[in-house]
């Protein structure tokens, strides 16, 4: 009979909102062992509300159904990276690993640092208080996604505290290197394939992120999340209402590789499926201050155990891994 591959663990993470020692004291050693032998998480017990999911996962799904020149007119050709629209071609994430694989076969939309937003928020414009552009259509986008980041920000910040525990530091540690945290929101797009890809073209390449806690909501669909486990390629089922969560490569270097920052993919589906392969992920990748120094924390070093990294400004690793990953400017199509 053949083995039973290994599943990525399932954590109730609701003892950070209450007030007993042991369940917090117990959730953080299932949280940390996770990190330590996967890299990756799901969780359950998060407070995000439903309706703040489903509304922004429903208006994502109508800004990927306009046509191509609507979705185009939500780029900006000199913030490509970071804000508004990437078409497909753009990015290949393989890439920051120095593998030269082709474009990824996915679209995407991004914002970064909504928390900062004067409200009403723009329609159809660039906000002048981020930089950040919201399409026309659908109406509804900019509200729920402004609030699916700020329940995403949140989140991020009561995964740091569960983190600091886990590690065996005070809850409030890391409270100095994320009050001034940004943190960008993807939503990505996976079309249905009706054309084989190119050789070694996935919709995402194989990859690690680059800095905090990584939240991910995923589609249930052919052609999805896996991790590399040890040399094997794991998938990533997704469970109703749950999260799954990873870590970038900062917070590996901060544990000093005591918490794996895991190589993942997004696979192309099989070829000869019937069902649809349509797929959005809503991404929210946190992070430390833009200038904190990520270096070893002083319970992930010792006597024989000496620090792996040198100290690192957060902001300068992260640049350098996007400037890798996709061009700096795009030229309107």
């Amino acid at each position: 009979m053949p083995a039973i591959p290994p599943a990525i663990p399932v954590v109730d993470i609701g003892a950070i909102y209450g007030h007993a020692p042991d369940a917090l004291a117990r959730t953080a050693r299932e949280f940390g062992a996770a990190f330590e032998k996967f890299g990756f998480a799901t969780i359950v017990g998060h407070g995000v509300p439903s309706a703040t999911i489903a509304a922004a996962y429903d208006a994502g799904n109508a800004f990927f159904d306009l046509p191509l020149a609507h979705k185009l007119a939500s780029t900006v050709p000199d913030r490509v990276k970071g804000r508004g629209y990437v078409p497909a071609g753009v990015e290949s994430v393989a890439r920051t690993l120095g593998t030269d694989r082709p474009p990824d076969l996915v679209e995407a939309l991004v914002f970064g640092a909504m928390q900062d937003e004067t409200l009403p928020l723009p329609r159809g414009g660039v906000s002048q208080a981020t930089g950040n552009l919201f399409p026309a259509e659908p109406p509804e986008l900019a509200s729920a996604f402004h609030a699916y980041f700020m329940a995403m920000r949140e989140l991020s910040g009561a995964l740091m505290r569960l983190a600091a525990v886990a590690l065996d530091l005070p809850a409030d540690y890391f409270a100095p290197y994320i009050d001034r945290r940004r943190g960008t929101l993807r939503a990505a797009f996976y079309p249905e394939q009706p054309d084989p890809p190119a050789p070694g073209q996935l919709r995402y390449g194989a990859h690690t992120d680059y800095g905090g806690f990584t939240i991910l909501r995923q589609d249930d669909a052919p052609g999805g999340l896996q991790v590399d486990l040890d040399g094997s390629w794991i998938d990533v089922t997704p469970k109703p209402g749950a999260f799954v969560i990873n870590i970038g490569d900062l917070v590996s270097r901060w544990t000093n590789g005591r918490w794996r920052s895991t190589l993942h993919r997004v696979v192309n589906p099989p070829r000869d499926t019937h069902a649809s392969t349509r797929r959005l992920s809503l991404v929210f990748f946190s992070g430390p201050n833009d200038d904190a120094i990520i270096e070893c924390l002083p319970t992930c070093q010792g006597p024989g155990r000496p620090a792996l990294y040198p100290p690192v400004v957060a902001r300068d690793y992260i640049r350098a891994k996007l400037d890798s990953s996709m061009p700096t400017t795009l030229e309107r199509r």
